[in-house]
């Protein structure tokens, strides 16, 4: 396995010069601090128009730690930080930026957005209230207000329709026998299943290929894929097991985000799946790229079609307050109907949170937890049929990352928790495994290893929402030889739909 790259700790004459460096700058005049953030947050600003979102943040940090006391640094690095999805972080600089100067109407911008972000709606609206009363004129914050109460006033009249009993299952709506029935119109000239209303390798590649064409599955063979996934996905445990031939090859992918170019061009370099090319895709199938559901239904096939070779886990965007804001229900909408958003909604529900392959690597959308002594029992006993939590092991599986320092620290996303090497290692030493597997991150290599080598990130979206130029990769490792191979690749060309561009609440994030 490759090694991690170690922070470097520098010798003694390095360490001198760097406590010399700092006490020059600490015996800098103020007007040379204050020169010197200005500096910074102006170099910050020129990586944020680049899309370089950790750089700039890096910036503003040396900004703010040269000048303090000036609201707007915290600003500008909430704004990067929710661009990179530290919602945790932004909300703590909103916050602090607000304590600065309580008129600062950018603070409450951004503390609203992260607020939105973590899924407090009604926190968010009242920091756009407060930014509409004390700027009645301004047309983008009544827009603003507007749109946060249609998503409170939509909420309000969800939990007033629900009923406390079980609630019925969408699915019930559906008469799926009168839709096997029905004959497709003459102008489709799509896949079809066959009599017996069964995938084949055929239909599963000729989906595909439809699906390379812009074209829309029909809604007789796409609810019938949706009825048998939920069949099978609500039979599987929460952890599944999966044994590999020792001289078989077996793929890990991670995040996709609705990037169904880059996914066929997976399979292009990597093999279609296969009873002999067996893969684990390890969440966050759909939101941010605009073609989620050519991504979803092509997975799903491929796991009807090969249920024992081909493995799909949950990750945190398989939720639905993640799918109403960042794209998913707005394309489910626009290409099919609500009606079918709910559907996957239950059916996101009942996927599986965690791998374990050959007794040796255990995989899992996020990252490990916020209490030790966690066993793989501890996780097949969890009830994964409902919306993600806000804390415990379900929580921690889809949302939490890991981090160089040792020990346990507050999530710069707000959900989860960041886990160090040593958390690893007892980890790993207590369930008898080698290493761990997880996504959830932007890499601009496409991976990282990290905790000596005992905590691998993939991520397999290559230039994530066409912005961020980093490379996809995929693991590659045999049943008898799990040591990792890692593939990279670049983005390649899809047609000219912008990320996000089904997203409900876009416009609340500016």
């Amino acid at each position: 396995m490759t090694s991690e790259q170690s922070i470097p700790n520098g010798d003694s004459s390095t360490l001198a010069a760097d406590f010399q460096k700092s006490s020059l700058e600490n015996n800098s005049t103020n007007e040379e601090k204050l020169a010197k953030a200005d500096k910074f947050k102006e170099e910050g600003n020129a990586e944020f128009k680049k899309q370089n979102f950790a750089r700039a943040a890096e910036l503003y940090t040396l900004a703010i730690e040269n000048n303090p006391n000036d609201p707007a640094y915290y600003g500008n690095r909430s704004f990067a930080y929710i661009k990179s999805e530290f919602y945790g972080s932004a909300l703590s600089d909103a916050n602090k930026a607000i304590q600065l100067d309580p008129k600062y109407i950018k603070g409450y911008y951004r503390r609203a957005s992260s607020y939105l972000a973590l899924g407090k709606f009604k926190l968010a609206l009242k920091d756009y209230e407060f930014v509409a009363k004390l700027c009645p004129n301004d047309k983008d914050a009544q827009a603003k207000l507007t749109e946060c109460q249609k998503i409170n006033k939509r909420i309000a009249f969800e939990k007033a329709i629900a009923v406390d009993e079980v609630k019925k299952s969408p699915f019930d709506d559906i008469n799926i026998e009168t839709l096997r029935a029905s004959k497709t119109e003459t102008d489709y000239k799509g896949p079809h299943l066959n009599e017996d209303n069964q995938l084949t390798s055929e239909f599963v590649t000729q989906l595909m290929e439809h699906f390379r064409d812009q074209k829309i599955l029909h809604k007789k063979y796409a609810y019938e894929i949706l009825f048998k996934i939920r069949d099978y996905f609500k039979q599987q445990p929460t952890l599944v097991e999966i044994n590999i031939d020792d001289d078989q090859k077996f793929t890990v992918c991670g995040d996709i985000h609705g990037q169904f170019y880059d996914l066929l061009n997976i399979f292009k370099l990597n093999g279609v799946p296969s009873e002999t090319n067996p893969y684990l895709f390890n969440g966050d199938f759909v939101d941010r790229g605009s073609f989620s559901l050519e991504c979803i239904f092509t997975l799903f096939a491929f796991k009807l079609l090969y249920p024992n070779r081909f493995y799909l886990a949950r990750g945190n965007h398989e939720s639905i307050n993640m799918n109403q804001m960042y794209g998913f229900e707005g394309e489910v909408k626009s290409k099919y109907s609500l009606q079918m958003f709910h559907l996957f909604t239950e059916i996101f529900n009942t996927l599986p949170l965690c791998h374990v392959i050959n007794k040796k690597v255990i995989v899992m959308h996020g990252g490990l937890f916020s209490k030790d002594d966690v066993t793989l029992d501890d996780i097949r006993a969890i009830d994964r049929n409902r919306q993600p939590p806000e804390d415990g092991l379900m929580c921690d599986l889809m949302w939490s990352d890991p981090q160089y320092l040792p020990g346990r620290s507050e999530s710069k996303r707000g959900v989860g928790t960041q886990f160090g090497p040593d958390v690893t290692k007892n980890f790993l030493k207590k369930n008898n495994l080698e290493y761990v597997i997880r996504s959830h991150e932007v890499k601009q290599e496409g991976y990282e290893i990290m905790h000596d080598g005992k905590c691998i990130t993939v991520f397999s979206a290559p230039n994530y929402c066409d912005s961020m130029g980093n490379k996809g990769a995929f693991i590659n490792f045999t049943g008898k030889d799990v040591t990792p191979k890692f593939v990279t690749y670049t983005a390649v060309e899809h047609p000219k739909i912008k990320p996000m561009a089904y997203a409900n609440y876009q416009n609340l994030f500016f």
